[in-house]
C-alpha cells in the first residue's frame, strides 16, 4: 500500500497515570517507552508524518534529545483522543487529513497493524476505523479486555468489558477483543472533541461508544497481528522479553 496524501500519526503521551507515573519515559531496554512506540511507527510507509502529543516538558525535553517531532497539549484532556485532536489543531494538519491515533503504552507494536487499520480509508465513506482481533473465551471473561461486536459488513455494532455476544444456548461463541487503534477522518475527529460523554460511554468507560451513540459509523478490521501494552511497571520486564526475542530472530526494528 502506497502512501497515502495527509495521512498522520499522533502518539499521546500523558505523564500522569495513577498506575504509572511517567510511563512514556520508563526506560525498555535502555530507551523511553515513547522511543520504541515511534521507531515502529515510524516503519509505517503510508504515513506523511508523525508526531508525540504530550503535556509534560520532561517528554518534550526527551523527545528533542532523540529528535523526535512533539507538540505541547493541555493537561486538562479526559481522553487521548481530545488530545491527539487539540495536536491536529496545533499541527495545522488540513480538513482532508486521515488522523491515526497510536497507544503511547504499546512499544511493541506490529507495523503491519498500522497498515491495516488505514487500508479502509481507501474508500472515501469510512470515516474511522479500529482494529479487533480474535480472543478466547478465558480472555474475553477479562473485564479490561474490551470486546467488540461487528457487522457482517465490518461496521461496529458495540464495544463493552462484558463478554459479548452472549451465547444463549450454549455454543462457541467467537469473541473479538478490541484493540486501541484509531484512524479518524479529521471532521470526526473534530466532531468527536465537540461530544459530550455520552451515557454508555461514562457507564462501560469506554470512549468510542461516544461516536457509536452520536450514529457515527465505525469500521472494524479484523487482524492476526498483536502488542503487549505497559499499564504497570512489572509490564515492562515482558515487553523486553518480547523485544529480545525479536533481536534474537533479527527481524527489522
Amino acid at each position: 500500500m502506497a502512501l497515502l496524501p495527509n495521512c498522520y500519526a499522533i502518539i499521546p503521551a500523558r505523564y500522569d497515570s495513577s498506575r504509572f507515573p511517567g510511563k512514556p519515559l520508563a526506560p525498555i531496554l535502555g530507551s523511553p517507552m515513547f522511543w520504541h512506540v515511534w521507531t515502529r511507527t515510524a516503519q509505517c510507509s503510508e504515513l506523511a508524518g508523525i508526531y508525540l502529543a504530550t503535556d509534560d516538558d520532561r517528554i518534550l525535553e526527551a523527545a528533542a534529545d532523540l529528535n523526535i517531532p512533539a507538540v505541547s497539549t493541555s493537561s486538562d484532556h479526559t481522553s487521548g483522543t481530545d488530545r491527539i485532536f487539540e495536536a491536529a489543531c496545533k499541527l495545522h494538519l488540513p480538513e482532508s487529513s486521515i488522523v491515526i491515533n497510536v497507544q503511547g503504552d504499546e512499544p511493541t507494536l506490529d507495523p503491519k497493524m498500522l497498515s491495516e487499520l488505514i487500508s479502509p480509508m481507501s474508500d472515501p465513506t469510512v470515516q474511522v476505523s479500529t482494529l479487533a482481533r480474535p480472543i478466547s473465551h478465558a480472555e474475553a471473561q477479562l473485564p479490561n479486555v474490551v470486546k467488540a461486536v461487528r457487522s457482517a459488513s465490518g461496521l461496529a455494532l458495540y464495544f463493552s468489558r462484558a463478554p459479548v455476544p452472549f451465547a444463549r444456548d450454549g455454543q462457541d461463541t467467537p469473541f473479538l477483543g478490541h484493540i486501541g487503534l484509531y484512524a479518524y477522518r479529521f471532521p470526526v475527529l473534530k466532531h468527536f472533541h465537540n461530544l459530550p460523554p455520552s451515557p454508555l460511554e461514562q457507564l462501560e468507560q469506554l470512549e468510542q461508544l461516544r461516536l457509536l451513540e452520536a450514529g457515527c459509523h465505525m469500521h472494524i478490521v479484523l487482524t492476526d497481528h498483536r502488542s503487549q501494552a505497559v499499564d504497570r511497571p512489572e509490564d515492562i520486564e515482558l515487553v523486553e522479553a518480547i523485544l529480545r526475542k525479536e533481536k534474537d530472530r533479527c527481524e527489522p526494528y
